[in-house]
């Protein structure tokens, strides 16, 4: 899904990003370089479906060695490569992580995953992905409550945790934070992937992983709020939101 990971990258930038890179399968990588020339990319080998292969993991490893933050799943599929490349990600000590998408489908499957985290990483999930996480670190029913949910899992998986949906919920375990912006125009496919990239760029600027995750959220809220009074909830697209950020960034800083 070469759209997720070109979304990403362009709210990255738009966020404040000084650099993005696109690490994506050779066969995607002219469709994801053709939407922006404002990130670079880099190809990697592929299996015969078309997802990234395992044999990627030292091409990818050198190009984490030279970044700030990695984003991982946006639009890469499911796949025992991948699953593989996971597990070898989530054992790097103290990379600055964010797991999205399917990178958190293929973290679901991998057994005992929780145990083997060398990180605190940034897990970005939206409910369905959220009940897949549950189920691969305890039997235990599910709190109703998606405060209590999300602080439940915190206390299984040390990590950051944001819980997207109607008043997406953000935790550390320490702290708790309940998003206040956002419209339910904002249900819409992709705008997931550019909460992820919001969230990474303020990372890269020196944020806390907490407080990029908090600010991320509620400027990806308020850019929906600006592009929904012009375009209208029906109508908004997740590139809208990417649109919108600089306003967003406008009114936060009332310049």
């Amino acid at each position: 899904m070469s759209g997720a990971a070109a979304l990403a990258g362009r709210a990255a930038l738009r966020a404040g990003a000084g650099l993005v890179r696109i690490a994506t399968a050779r066969s995607a990588l002219p469709i994801v370089a053709s939407i922006d020339p404002c990130y670079t990319t880099i190809g990697l080998p592929e299996d015969h479906g078309g997802r990234i292969d395992n044999s990627a993991i030292d091409q990818i490893l050198d190009a984490i060695g030279n970044s700030d933050v990695v984003v991982f799943g946006p639009g890469i599929g499911q796949g025992s490569g991948l699953r593989s490349i996971t597990a070898r990600l989530i054992g790097i000590k103290d990379v600055r992580l964010l797991i999205d998408a399917d990178g958190l489908n293929n973290l679901a499957r991998l057994k005992d995953w929780h145990t083997q985290l060398r990180t605190r990483p940034v897990l970005t999930p939206h409910p369905g992905e959220m009940v897949r996480l549950w189920a691969s670190v305890t039997d235990a029913p599910r709190p109703q409550d998606r405060v209590q949910w999300a602080c439940g899992l915190v206390e299984k998986v040390p990590s950051v945790l944001v819980l997207k949906g109607a008043g997406t919920v953000v935790t550390d375990g320490q702290r708790l934070y309940v998003n206040t912006t956002g419209n339910p125009g904002m249900a819409t496919a992709g705008a997931g992937d550019v909460l992820s990239g919001i969230i990474a760029a303020l990372m890269g600027q020196g944020l806390s992983d907490l407080d990029a995750a908090v600010l991320g959220t509620y400027i990806h809220g308020l850019a929906g709020d600006i592009a929904a009074d012009a375009k209208g909830q029906i109508s908004l697209v997740a590139t809208d939101l990417i649109e919108a950020l600089p306003a967003a960034f406008r009114s936060l800083s009332g310049n």
